[in-house]
């Protein structure tokens, strides 16, 4: 399956949500790219928008491959052989660094609102697709340290050993496609998917906010 872009995406992945129409709920996008779907979803949905930011740790050597990721509320989910032959005290720092970096981005991102109470309500986690799915595994295990009754992973994309795993984490997941063959990257399944900047995840959750609330 293809998308068009991130707003399609968003859009048919919203429909295929909505068995939790009028939950009691919140969607928590992953920014940057997940955030345009979150919009998406919880328009459809009738739920408010939050985040959750898991910050991805590269390896030293290479730092687009993902050994870890660590979510604001210091939950890691880590490909632990991986870990186990990097510098320990590096490790540390990076994790440290990170989870200041993930706090930074929702300060600015939500203009220092304070996040919603997830204790007791559904959270849907949402992304615009998953490779090795350890950010979202963080996220996950962050939303289940807000104590969330019920979580749903929502994709577009992800491949089928992914998906295996993660409904073994989860309460559901909902995906548009989950090839046995992947792909090898999120944007290859996309016609158009450019980077998403802050500029414009701080003004899709703003216009987002004031729809919610008004008064705001």
């Amino acid at each position: 399956m293809r998308f068009k872009d991130r707003t399609e995406a968003g859009s048919k992945l919203a429909h295929a949500l909505v068995e939790y129409c009028d939950k009691d709920g919140i969607v928590y996008p992953l920014p940057r790219g997940g955030v345009t779907l979150g919009v998406e979803v919880a328009n459809e949905l009738h739920m408010p928008i939050d985040l959750i930011i898991p910050r991805k740790i590269g390896h030293p050597y290479n730092r687009e491959y993902a050994i870890c990721a660590v979510a604001e509320s210091g939950e890691l989910a880590c490909n632990q052989q991986e870990v186990a032959q990097v510098d320990q005290e590096w490790f540390k720092q990076q994790v440290q660094q990170e989870r200041e970096e993930s706090r930074r981005r929702r300060d600015r991102y939500l203009s220092g609102r304070a996040p919603y109470d997830c204790t007791g309500k559904i959270a849907i986690i949402v992304d615009d697709g998953i490779a090795t799915g350890l950010t979202m595994l963080a996220a996950i295990r962050d939303a289940k340290s807000r104590h969330a009754e019920h979580i749903v992973v929502a994709v577009p994309v992800v491949p089928a050993d992914t998906a295996e795993r993660l409904r073994h984490e989860v309460d559901d997941v909902v995906a548009l496609d989950i090839p046995e063959f992947y792909m090898g990257a999120v944007g290859a399944y996309y016609d158009y998917f450019p980077q998403v900047t802050d500029d414009q995840v701080i003004e899709l959750l703003s216009k987002q906010h004031k729809q919610s609330d008004p008064a705001a």
